[in-house]
This record gives C-alpha cells, structure tokens and sequence, in this order.
C-alpha cells in the first residue's frame, strides 16, 4: 500500500504544474486566469495568447498526464519499492486521477487550474494509446460540425469507456470505472460552459468550425 500511496501522491503533485502558468511565469507574470475565460486551461491560452504560448502549454499538460501513467507506475522507486500486491491496472488509474485531480486542483496555485482536458489526453496516450484515435476524432467531428470545444471534449472523454466496450471482450475494471468517473468529473468541470451552451452564450470556435452556417 505504500507503493499506491507514494505514487498517487507524486502524480498529484506532478499534476499541480500546471502549463499555463508556467509559461505565464516565463513570459513575464502572465496569469491568464486573469484573462478570457478565467481558465488556466489550453483553449482560454490560445484564446488569449495565441498559438505558440498554447503549443507549450499542451506539451507540459499532455506530458504530465503520460509520465503519470505510462512511466511512474513502473518505477521503482527506493524504500517504496514494487508491492506484488497492488493492481498494475488499478494502481495506473489512480495515478491517471490523481494527476487530473492535480491539475484542476493545484496546491502550487491555490487550487485553481484548469479544466483537464489536455491531462486526459496524456493520461490515454499512457494508459491506452490505441483509444486516443476515436477519442481524438470524436472531439474533431464534434467542433467541425458544432464549434463547441467543451461539448468536443465532453463526448471524446465518453468515447473512452464506450471504445472500451466495444473492443474488447472483457475489457478492464480499472480502466472502465476510471473512465466513467472521468466523464463524470469533467461534465462538472466544465459545468459552466455546458450552462452557457444551454443558455446560447458560449464561444465557438470559428476556424474549426467547417460546417457553421453560412
């Protein structure tokens, strides 16, 4: 249990760096949870600061989200060890979601991140390489037909559990629960923009958008 509980930690704390402000720091003190929308996230950066700040930004908040799950649960880590009696499956899902749960909740910045969309990403290209192909394309369709970034994101983190299902026979507890309570977290994660969806106030994109009206 030390090994599941040294290692969850360290994926919390490795969430906690969130891109955004790091490149914010570099370049000059910018917060950008100050900016836009008020998100610390990948979108409300490239919003505000335009492509090359948001190009870091993802590097740092996919990267995170992959060393959490592809790399640290292997690790052997002195005086931790390997304990023989923890799930490999189980104990990557909860580095997957300790890392998420880091970067909307950093203690570096008062726990105010972003919203983890990009962190998932990192987290499947580590947990399930393959499922980033549908994930990705379903949230590709989605703002080309709807300009929508929050609902993208929303139905690309459900299309993991439903590929999983599909794919498989008998697909992974671990990663089918964590990819149910990922969708759930998210939904509340982006609680605001599925309210200005509702209400008709929430911001497309325009040069993804293919199929907008003409």
């Amino acid at each position: 249990m030390l090994e599941l509980g040294v290692k969850t930690l360290i994926a919390y704390l490795l969430g906690a760096l969130i891109g955004s402000l790091i490149v914010g720091q570099l370049r000059g003190g910018i917060d950008i949870r100050t900016l836009g929308s008020g998100n610390a996230g990948g979108t409300n950066a490239l919003r505000t600061q335009g492509y090359a700040f948001a190009f870091w930004v993802m590097v740092i908040d996919i990267g995170k989200g992959w060393v959490a799950t592809a790399l640290l649960p292997a690790m052997n880590i002195p005086v931790v060890g390997i304990d023989p009696a923890v799930s490999r499956d189980w104990l990557a899902v909860a580095c997957a979601s300790a890392v998420v749960m880091g970067h909307v909740y950093p203690v570096w910045y008062g726990f105010r991140g972003g919203k983890g969309a990009a962190t998932l990403v990192g987290v499947l290209a580590g947990l399930q390489p393959v499922a980033l192909v549908p994930t990705l394309l379903v949230w590709l369709v989605t703002v080309m037909f709807t300009g929508f970034v929050g609902l993208a994101t929303l139905l690309a983190v459900a299309s993991f559990p439903v590929y999983l299902l599909l794919s498989e026979s008998n697909p992974p507890a671990a990663y089918l629960t964590f990819g149910c309570a990922m969708l759930v977290f998210v939904c509340y994660t982006h609680r605001s923009n599925i309210d200005r969806m509702w209400r008709g106030s929430e911001n497309r994109v325009r040069k993804l958008w293919l199929f907008r009206p003409r």
